[in-house]
């Protein structure tokens, strides 16, 4: 088997990772083997919309970051101009 050696990773990434393998029940290189089992086993057709990937488990964002996704119900008004 090959090895993958991943430098420079921001520690916020990492902490994440061992948070995720921790809630998996399973070593940090286990869980980083799976996500990227998964993220390239995928056809590319496959891949999820922005607010599909935004809502789901895979886009943990700093708990200080919110999401609003309501879509503004107000109008501009037109207006006529003269040249």
């Amino acid at each position: 088997m090959a090895q993958l050696l991943v430098r420079s990773v921001d520690i916020l990434l990492v902490q994440k990772l061992k948070h995720r393998a921790s809630a998996h029940g399973i070593s940090v290189e286990e869980e980083h083997r799976r996500i990227l089992k998964e993220a390239l086993s995928k056809p590319l057709a496959d891949k999820p919309s922005l607010i599909e990937f935004l809502l789901s488990d895979g886009a943990a964002v700093h708990p200080e970051v919110e999401l609003d996704i309501r879509r503004s119900r107000k109008l501009e008004s037109h207006r006529e101009v003269s040249l």
